[in-house]
């Protein structure tokens, strides 16, 4: 005789749901609250197409011109919401077209889960048309992988990749499906994934760590905040500024901590690293305490590390342990998400304030306006430069929009004139240095932030990467601006090869064909100005246009970015020229 209790427990179980594998896919998708993917057809993944062909009004799918778009679209759509960035592919060419955003997405903690399509399962091994090892091509750059070859997986292992991928340290996880799978009948569940055995995402800081770290800040002299990307991932923006401002202590942003504190900030003293601003690089060897939250020292930052910060005290929070002791030793660790940290924190420190310290960063930045900032956003004559632009379009926009930008100078332009006044508004390719990110990475950011003006910024050789998501753009309507800084060459290599190979200039000069006509042939409003006096004018137009809009800048052909820290140098050893 059954109990009572199993009788009430089978009147309350809900009804199993046979259905596909590949509708098992999207009902899963829609179990966690997707309801954007980025994705591109094949053979091996047509059967999870076919199921959503169903879903359309459910799930918002963009077709891509080429995977490599879909992924980094996804990455901008996660990087603005902070919430987990989708795309699919069908297996062989598609799936390897998804590795270089995979890559970027990881090293730049980007939270992103990756579905690919995979040969039968009776032909793995077997050089099957359209048949690549996936999980062991991208094993070394994703968070977790996993190939799903029936389809009583799918709901459990759909459920852990979105858990892994958008929990501790975010990063991209794949999940690689055998056609078999995506036919196969499957009774239909779904449990959200809460934790996994031996994984432990989000640690809570140590209260002696914490003791330890107030009492040093409570009694520094000259400290240095190093602010990192992990404070916008941990959504700590706001404790972040009050701790800042309680504390009084100067802030310095890595490339990718950018928008977590506003520009304008009285305590924000700029950007850190080899083309970051000249005080804060200048007064790491000042300091005798660094603060570094959610960041992970790269050499970008550091420069030769045999020098960095030698004097300091180091305080370092983060939430992988991996990251602590890697680079610079941390003679205070604290092994927490950033968020949580800082709550900690910000009860235990006094305020406090620092007026000579910051006197010091303040006439630092002094001579950085007159040698560079001054004569490259306000040039009495000559081509336009680079500076000038960016600093417009900060004016025109008030630092409200969200920036996208390639890899470059361009985006180091972007990073040092624009000023950020809302968070999470810096999308970049930090880490692997993708060029080609921009422009899908702009479409993603506005699909996920419609309300927000998004201005992708790109140099001529990021652009034609990935110019054929222009067609994307169109068919989609999806409105963002584009602007090209055209100086015709390579600029950063070329930056490089001027000073530290006598100039020469090996395969860096661009012979470009005309964008505007492309952009107009793709159905996308574009104009190129070439003078100082019609700038404005058709940044204005840009920006008041309702659909997307090309604008294409000529610009000095061989303009160079400054402050500059030489590779393997000492980061007080920062170029002025």
């Amino acid at each position: 005789m059954e109990t009572l209790a199993k009788t009430q427990q089978k009147k309350s179980a809900k009804p199993l749901r046979k259905v596909t594998g590949a509708e098992a896919v999207i009902l899963s998708l829609l179990k966690e609250g997707v309801d954007t993917l980025f994705g591109y057809p094949g053979g091996a993944i047509m059967p999870v197409y076919d199921a959503l062909y169903h879903y359309q009004d459910r799930l918002n799918h963009i077709l891509v011109r080429h995977e490599q778009g879909a992924s980094h679209a996804a990455e901008g759509y996660a990087r603005v919401t902070q919430k987990t960035g989708v795309c699919i592919a069908t297996s062989g060419p598609g799936a390897t077209n998804l590795v270089t955003g995979i890559a970027d997405a990881m090293i730049d903690s980007t939270p992103m889960v990756c579905i690919t399509g995979q040969v039968h399962k009776s032909l793995l091994g077997t050089d099957a048309f359209q048949e690549t090892d996936i999980i062991g091509i991208t094993m070394p750059v994703c968070k977790w992988n996993y190939q799903i070859t029936h389809a009583g997986e799918i709901p459990e292992v759909m459920a852990k990749a979105f858990y892994l991928a958008n929990s501790g340290r975010p990063g991209p996880v794949v999940i690689d499906i055998s056609k078999n799978a995506q036919l196969e009948e499957v009774d239909f569940t779904y449990n959200k994934c809460r934790s996994i055995r031996s994984y432990f995402p989000k640690q809570m800081p140590k209260e002696s760590s914490i003791i330890a770290a107030a009492e040093i800040i409570n009694h520094a002299q000259r400290p240095l905040i190093l602010a990192g990307h992990g404070i916008l991932l941990s959504g700590a923006q706001q404790v972040f500024r009050k701790f800042v401002e309680k504390s009084g202590i100067p802030a310095g942003s890595t490339l990718l901590g950018l928008s977590a504190l506003p520009t304008r900030h009285p305590n924000y003293v700029g950007m850190l690293g080899m083309h970051g601003n000249y005080a804060p690089n200048l007064k790491t060897n000042e300091a005798d305490v660094i603060i570094a939250v959610g960041m992970r020292f790269d050499d970008r930052v550091t420069g030769n590390l045999k020098t960095y910060a030698k004097q300091a005290t180091v305080i370092h929070i983060e939430i992988d342990p991996s990251e602590i002791n890697k680079n610079v030793k941390a003679d205070i660790p604290i092994i927490a998400d950033a968020k949580c940290a800082l709550e900690e924190l910000l009860q235990r420190i006094s305020p406090k304030k620092y007026p000579e310290w910051m006197r010091e960063f303040g006439m630092a930045k002094e001579i950085e306006h007159r040698e560079i900032i001054g004569p490259s956003t306000a040039p009495c004559k000559g081509p336009i430069k680079m500076a000038e632009v960016v600093a417009r379009l900060s004016e025109m926009t008030e630092g409200k929009a969200i920036l996208t930008t390639d890899v470059g100078q361009h985006q180091m332009i972007g990073a040092r004139y624009y000023a950020f006044d809302e968070t999470d508004s810096w999308v970049t390719s930090g880490g692997l240095g993708t060029m080609g990110f921009a422009l899908p990475a702009a479409f993603g950011a506005k699909v996920g932030r419609p309300e927000k003006e998004v201005v992708a910024l790109i140099g001529d050789g990021s652009f034609q990467m990935t110019l054929q998501e222009l067609a994307t753009i169109k068919q989609t309507g999806i409105p963002i601006k584009i602007i090209i800084l055209n100086n015709r060459f390579l600029g950063m290599v070329r930056q490089w090869q001027e000073l530290f190979f006598e100039k020469r200039y090996s395969f860096t000069e661009m012979d470009n064909p005309e964008f505007t006509q492309i952009s107009k042939g793709f159905g996308i409003p574009a104009e190129k100005i070439e003078k100082r006096e019609e700038l404005a004018a058709a940044m204005k137009r840009m920006l008041d246009s309702k659909e997307s809009y090309l604008l294409e800048i000529m610009v000095e052909k061989e303009d160079n970015v400054f402050p500059m820290v030489p590779t393997g140098s000492c980061v007080s050893k920062v170029r002025l020229k």
